[in-house]
């Protein structure tokens, strides 16, 4: 039984690897399940085994460099307990360094980024992929409007409009990063997260981030 679920298991891998070499060679929409299959070695049948449409493992690509809302939720407490604006700043530093170091990740969001269109087949990815954005938004939301938050924001200011400008910069720099690694230094964006952060706040202290307590992925 373990032979088996290790076979499988290595199967479904291969599978993913193979789909994200041709997805960032040829683009999402020109990338059949089939060629997929004859790139991972496995027959199409093993591709349905594992995966029910093309949607199904583009969304499970996807879920190898996110976490869930609540893992953010922790490992921004963890960064800085007492200013959680704090440690989601430093998370999405962190976020970013990891994606400099580690190429099977910064492969797939430029997958999602760069050579990705949301044609019909991948309505299904599309509408989890905007759940997905929703929901950090939303966790954004809630960490700006904590009490002793929402008071330092300046005048006009909501919890929400920070929010949505928190995650358009970070995506923005992502963005612009894989189009031009020469643009920016992604292996340390604190400072343009600081330049939105005091543009939100009656005061911001843009001192040197402390690494958080374990790596971290989002988008």
């Amino acid at each position: 039984m373990r032979r088996t679920k290790q076979h499988a298991h290595k199967t479904r891998s291969a599978i993913l690897e193979a789909a994200a070499n041709l997805f960032l060679q040829q683009g999402v929409a020109h990338t059949s399940l089939e060629q997929i299959a004859r790139q991972a070695g496995v027959t199409r049948g093993a591709v349905y085994w594992h995966f029910k449409n093309k949607a199904d493992l583009f969304h499970a690509m996807l879920s190898q460099v996110r976490l869930p809302s609540e893992q953010i939720v922790q490992r921004v407490k963890q960064c800085d307990p007492e200013n959680p604006i704090f440690g989601l700043r430093n998370l999405c530093t962190e976020a970013m360094a990891t994606l400099v170091r580690e190429p099977r990740k910064r492969q797939i969001f430029t997958i999602l980024l760069r050579r990705c269109e949301f044609t019909e087949e991948l309505r299904e990815a599309e509408e989890q992929h905007e759940v997905f954005i929703n929901e950090f938004i939303d966790l954004c939301t809630a960490l700006f409007a904590e009490p002793h938050v929402i008071r330092r924001l300046r005048s006009g200011i909501s919890p929400r409009m920070a929010a949505v400008a928190l995650h358009s910069l970070f995506v923005g720099l992502l963005s612009d990063w894989l189009r031009d690694p020469e643009l920016l230094d992604a292996s340390n964006i604190q400072p343009y997260l600081d330049i939105l952060l005091t543009g939100i706040f009656n005061s911001w202290d843009s001192s040197p981030a402390r690494p958080c307590l374990a790596s971290t992925d989002q988008a």
